[in-house]
This record gives C-alpha cells, sequence and structure tokens, in this order.
C-alpha cells in the first residue's frame, strides 16, 4: 500500500512539472477541425486572429487590484500589424454642412417641380386668353390672398415689419413686377421652351450687371462661360419658327428685372427687420400687386378682360376657370419656395438654380404642347444649357 501511494505522487509530480513546463502555441497555420468543417470555420481559415498583448493571470475579485490585473486582449486580422479600429465620428460641422446641402436640394427639386406646372396651366391660359397683364397681376392676387388668409388663421406667424422695410423692399418690388410681367407678356406670343431658352441666359445678365454696374470682378473662366450661354441663346432665337420679336424682347427684360430683383433681395434680406424667405416674398407679392394693378388696368382694362373670358370660356368650358387657379396657385408656390432658397444661398447661385430649372421646363413644354424643333434650333438650347453648366462650375460660389 504505502508503495502504492509512493508510485502515485511520482506520478502526479512528474505531470504537475509537465504541465507547469508547457507554454501556449498559436499557429497561424489552419487547425484539422477548420479544414474538416470549412464552414463553420471559414473566419478562421482565411484571417487567422492573433492575441496581441496577455497580462498576468490571476484570481478575480471586485477589488481594485484584481480589475487591474485583468488581461486586456486586442484582436487583430493576420495581414495586418495593428488592432483595428471600429470607431466611426463625424464631426458637428460636417454633420450640418450635410443637413444644409440637403436642404437646398430639396428646395431645389420642389421649386423646379412647381415651377414646371405653372408653365404649363400659364401657356393654357395665355392661348386660350390672351391678357398677360391680368394674367400677372391674377397671379400676384392669389399669392397676397393665400398669405393674408395664413396669417389671419395664424397658420403661418405674420412678419414684424416697419417702414424702413417696406421702403427696401420697393426696389425688389418694382423689378419683379416687371420680370414677371415681361416673362408673361413673351410667353403670350411665343413657345415655352424659346421663352426659357432665352431666359437661360440669365446668368450672363448677372455677371454683367454685377460687373459694370456693381463693380465686382470675376476670374477669366466665368466670363468664357458666357460666351457659349449668349452664342447658343443667339442660334436658338435665329432658328427659332415662330419667331416673334416682342417674345424675345419680353424674356430679355424679364432676365434683366430679375438679376436686379436678386440682388436687392439679398440684400433687403440681411438688412432691418429679419423677415424669412417665405414672409418675405408674401410681402413682395402685395407690394408688386399694388404696383402692377393700376398698370394693368391702363393697358388692357376691365371692358376687354370681359369680352376676352366670355370668349374663353365659351372655347375651352368651365375647366379654364381652374386654368387660372391652378396657374395663380401655383405661381405662388413655386415663387415662395425659391424664395426660402435664396434665404440660404448668394445671388449667383439663385441664377444658376433658375437657369438649370428651365432644362425640365423646356423638355416638358415641347412634349405636352408637341412644338416643332429644328435640330439647329435643339442644338442652340443645348449649347446655352452647356453654358449654363460650366458657368455653374467655375463661379464656385
Amino acid at each position: 500500500m504505502a508503495s502504492f501511494l509512493k508510485h502515485s505522487l511520482t506520478v502526479s509530480n512528474h505531470l504537475e512539472q509537465r504541465l507547469l513546463a508547457f507554454k501556449p502555441h498559436f499557429s497561424p497555420l489552419p487547425s484539422k477541425l477548420a479544414l474538416d468543417k470549412p464552414a463553420r470555420c471559414n473566419y478562421l481559415t482565411q484571417k487567422p486572429l492573433y492575441i496581441s498583448s496577455q497580462g498576468s493571470l490571476g484570481r478575480f475579485d471586485d477589488s481594485e487590484d484584481s480589475r487591474a490585473r485583468l488581461i486586456k486582449c486586442d484582436a487583430y486580422e493576420a495581414h495586418r500589424s495593428q488592432p483595428m479600429e471600429i470607431n466611426i465620428d463625424i464631426d458637428e460641422q460636417t454633420r450640418q454642412a450635410a443637413a444644409q446641402k440637403l436642404k437646398i436640394g430639396v428646395y431645389f427639386a420642389t421649386w423646379w417641380s412647381l415651377n414646371v406646372i405653372f408653365n404649363i396651366y400659364n401657356k393654357k391660359v395665355l392661348n386660350a386668353f390672351p391678357f398677360p397683364w391680368l394674367t400677372s397681376t391674377l397671379s400676384l392676387a392669389a399669392g397676397s390672398l393665400i398669405m393674408l388668409v395664413s396669417w389671419a388663421s395664424r397658420i403661418a406667424e405674420a412678419p414684424k415689419t416697419d417702414m424702413d422695410f417696406w421702403k427696401a423692399l420697393f426696389p425688389v418690388a418694382l423689378a419683379h413686377t416687371i420680370g414677371h410681367v415681361a416673362a408673361t407678356v413673351s410667353m403670350s406670343k411665343v413657345a415655352v421652351s424659346f421663352t426659357h431658352i432665352i431666359k437661360s441666359s440669365e446668368p450672363a445678365f448677372s455677371v454683367l450687371v454685377s460687373t459694370f454696374l456693381l463693380g465686382e470682378s470675376f476670374p477669366m473662366p466665368v466670363y468664357l462661360s458666357l460666351l457659349p450661354i449668349i452664342g447658343g441663346c443667339a442660334l436658338a432665337a435665329v432658328t427659332e419658327l415662330n419667331f416673334n420679336l416682342v417674345g424675345l424682347m419680353g424674356a430679355m427684360i424679364s432676365n434683366l428685372a430679375f438679376v436686379f430683383r436678386n440682388i436687392f433681395s439679398k440684400r433687403g434680406m440681411s438688412k432691418g427687420k429679419s423677415v424669412g424667405g417665405m414672409n418675405y416674398y408674401a410681402c413682395l407679392s402685395i407690394m408688386s400687386l399694388l404696383i402692377l394693378t393700376p398698370f394693368a388696368i391702363a393697358v388692357e382694362g376691365p371692358q376687354v378682360w370681359a369680352v376676352g373670358w366670355k370668349n374663353a370660356v365659351a372655347q375651352i368650358g368651365p375647366h379654364f376657370v381652374w386654368w387660372v387657379v391652378a396657374q395663380s396657385v401655383f405661381y405662388h408656390l413655386y415663387n415662395q419656395v425659391s424664395y426660402m432658397s435664396l434665404n440660404e444661398i448668394s445671388p449667383l447661385t439663385f441664377s444658376v438654380g433658375n437657369t438649370m430649372k428651365r432644362v425640365s421646363v423646356i423638355v416638358s413644354s415641347i412634349i405636352i404642347f408637341h412644338t416643332q424643333v429644328q435640330p439647329v434650333n435643339a442644338v442652340g438650347a443645348a449649347i446655352a444649357i452647356l453654358g449654363t453648366f460650366l458657368y455653374s462650375q467655375v463661379t464656385k460660389v
């Protein structure tokens, strides 16, 4: 019995020495289990993991010394020399910049869509009722009524204005009135596509006005980008099948007036009382309506309107009334959204956005109204739009 116990202790001591002498060995080669079962150990066979550091082993308890002796283990793939970083930190400035770009993008998409709808209904009304002064007046009246009702019902907060605000708004309203009437006169004489091809030259007017009247200077690429815009518009005008001088002049006057409107608007929105883009355009509509109404009555007159209205209803039917309502409401909505955009960007960027939207207007009007376009005319329009794109790239505003 004693010899048996002595033999057992000898074997036990021998095993203990072997265990203490054993050192773990991690092989980078795949194990036999991984080779036999690739579906379950696919990651280990392709990218085995290594333990980069280890601390001393110890008995765990809740004391600070025990917590300090816990093992810290960083895993990394075989082809990496450092542990993998998985934390993604986006700073607040980057997040705000992305949100601002998204906001402006939504404004632009909504603005362009509403503008297409307005142009379609506006041309339908002018084809049946060729009185652009009254049509322009109704557009401003609808917007003014919508905002007055919104303020009275407190759907929208009424702006806080004073006499200085209205004085600063007057030149903006005057330019807006001229540009609105001139564009409507142009569309009553020529196709919608032709009007907007000519109006795509607005960046050229913006640069020229800023250079010669405001004393600003631009890099040479900006001036060079105006050449295809002007050349494309000239080619489109020469090859227009239904060319009309009044329609051409109306579009060009509208360009010049809207450039001044945008410049004055940006200055007016940065001075005096703080009025947001939506309320700013509402006040602009009200003042423009007051300016336009007496001129519309003097140029066309209620008697002519009554005869024209009767003929339009007899020709089109009750749908004509809805056409007038639609063109008036959508005019206010698309301009309201555009002014919300202007509140966030510069006048030149606004002019670029105002020009790029004309691509969708030109294409949609050609499809809906079956406008005949010669190949040379289409090339001129494409050159003008390309010039506008180049302009938007070189301005960097």
